[in-house]
């Protein structure tokens, strides 16, 4: 049966900037890299692919890409003025004009260095009406869109570790709407992008912390919906 759009995807998101896919969507996609990095940030490169690198500061790109590493929603006024806080708050940004290959066309690979040193680095795509959809996190495939709530492991790869995770998930009366596993071989790690339909208190996320092979967890949470007000 083919999806039926909602009224979110034809009127697109309650947004600053005038446009969705630039504006609201490299948002989106940038508070999700934030919370990936899951860290105080202190440095971010923003490499921009095909028509965010030929439109970013006419668009209003720029300006929401920061706003999401600020931890800012789309629709936050503060959007405005985010390349400014992020001075004040002496966070740095660059943004470096790329060819990230085959890739949608409204793409950006975010390298985010937290205060501690730690790199991280997320791809992700803007895909219209404010529809995102990450593709890839310090160097793992993956394949989530921030519409659900989202818990995202790095592990040991070790047999059974899938069955207790969602064991402890079900036992929590918590339902997995997708999950996507990703095997990085030559590190002999995994990790699991694990869609839920709705928010796991922090003792769940905890006890899967808690398992041995376990070397991060992370809670996405939801993203914000809204109606356009153009």
């Amino acid at each position: 049966m083919k999806k039926v759009n909602s009224i979110f995807d034809v009127l697109g998101p309650i947004m600053i900037g005038p446009s969705s896919s630039h504006t609201a969507g490299a948002a989106r996609l940038a508070k999700i890299a934030k919370d990936i990095c899951n860290e105080k940030i202190k440095k971010v490169k923003f490499y921009l692919h095909g028509s965010f690198s030929q439109t970013y500061r006419g668009h209003g790109t720029d300006r929401a890409l920061v706003a999401g590493i600020l931890g800012y929603e789309p629709d936050d006024e503060r959007l405005r003025d985010s390349l400014k806080i992020a001075d004040k708050e002496n966070i740095k940004y660059e943004f470096i004009m790329s060819d990230l290959g085959l890739v949608h066309p409204n793409t950006v690979k975010f390298v985010i260095e937290d205060v501690n040193d730690k790199i991280t680095d997320v791809v992700g795509s803007s895909i219209g009406g404010g529809a995102v959809i990450i593709t890839q996190i310090n160097g793992f495939e993956v394949e989530f869109t921030g519409e659900y709530h989202t818990i995202i492991t790095r592990h040991v790869d070790k047999r059974g570790i899938i069955s207790e995770v969602s064991g402890i998930l079900s036992h929590n009366g918590i339902n997995i709407a997708n999950m996507k596993v990703s095997r990085n071989p030559g590190s002999k790690e995994a990790s699991m992008i694990i869609e839920i339909d709705s928010p796991p208190e922090k003792r769940v996320i905890d006890m899967i912390k808690e398992l041995e092979p376990m070397k991060s967890v992370i809670e996405i949470k939801k993203a914000k919906d809204g109606v356009s007000n153009v």
